[in-house]
């Protein structure tokens, strides 16, 4: 199990192993791409159509990213925390949750 660092003080940090910070890394990327092309679309002034499904797409995007996001924090941070006999993190859990279905 690697080590969590959720209880630092000023901010709270997880060193994620290689693959983790490659895997979201690698999603950012693709996510920061077609921020450019959406861009580069309306500075070109293209059909306004085209423009929404771009947009549609970095929404499902940005979805993805933060659903594997929640999933290394809950196999993680989450389970460590609990092993440790820190029930808190389950509150704070719950207001993500809550943040994120809004």
């Amino acid at each position: 199990m690697e080590k969590c660092h959720c209880k630092d003080v000023k901010h709270k940090h997880r060193d994620k192993d290689g693959k983790e910070y490659k895997g979201l890394i690698s999603r950012l990327n693709r996510i920061e791409g077609q921020v450019r092309g959406i861009r580069r679309m309306v500075e070109e002034d293209r059909y306004c159509v085209d423009i929404m499904v771009q947009v549609s797409a970095i929404q499902a995007a940005l979805g993805a990213f933060n659903k594997e996001l929640l999933a290394q924090h809950i196999n993680s941070c989450v389970v460590h925390d609990i092993r440790e006999g820190d029930d808190q993190v389950v509150d704070e859990l719950i207001t993500l949750l809550g943040k994120m279905v809004r």
